[in-house]
């Protein structure tokens, strides 16, 4: 992460002028014309999946708590996002697995609000990242990240999983 924000920063920086710009996104129906500061200053937000998913949920008014990061892979897990999109409205479409449901729930309340700033989503769970190697001290959850700026993924990385052993279970569930 380090080295993709400071690599960006400086293009930024080099190409501008400044590590500012102005962007005309040209999706607002209300306003074609709408302008969006984009700032590349480093450091870019930090935003980890599941923590920041769940506040952002609450933040809507919904009383809730995301099952442990552990448990993502079992059937209450599904069960309980499956639920929660139905009920905030999310479209996912079958196969309605855990993964698929927490994808669309990040793209509609994370991703989307990925703006002005360029902001990297840290910590993917293991259900959403096959490849990446378990994370250090967050059971459940993967040392991966994908950088958002402008609503857009402008990259993905994470630390590869080099143990065959693993790869082979994951890929069998």
């Amino acid at each position: 992460m380090a080295f993709t924000e400071e690599l960006l920063s400086k293009m930024v920086l080099s190409i501008k002028g400044s590590y500012k710009f102005d962007y005309h996104p040209g999706d607002d129906p209300a306003d074609p014309n709408k302008v969006v500061e984009i700032d590349f200053t480093p450091p870019f937000n930090r935003i980890p999946m599941m923590k920041g998913l769940e506040a952002k949920i609450r933040a809507l008014g919904e009383d809730v708590t995301f099952p442990k990061n552990d448990t993502l892979h079992t059937e209450e897990a599904r069960l309980f996002f499956d639920k929660l999109c139905k009920k905030l409205g999310v479209d996912c479409a079958n196969p309605r697995s855990s993964s698929r449901l927490i994808d669309k729930l990040v793209g509609e309340y994370l991703e989307s609000e990925c703006i002005g700033k360029p902001t990297f989503i840290i910590d993917h769970p293991v259900i959403m990242s096959p490849l990446a190697k378990w994370h250090r001290s967050e059971p459940g959850l993967t040392e991966r990240f994908e950088m958002f700026a402008i609503k857009h993924e402008f990259l993905n990385a994470y630390t590869e999983l080099n143990d065959p052993k693993v790869q082979l279970a994951s890929f069998m569930q």
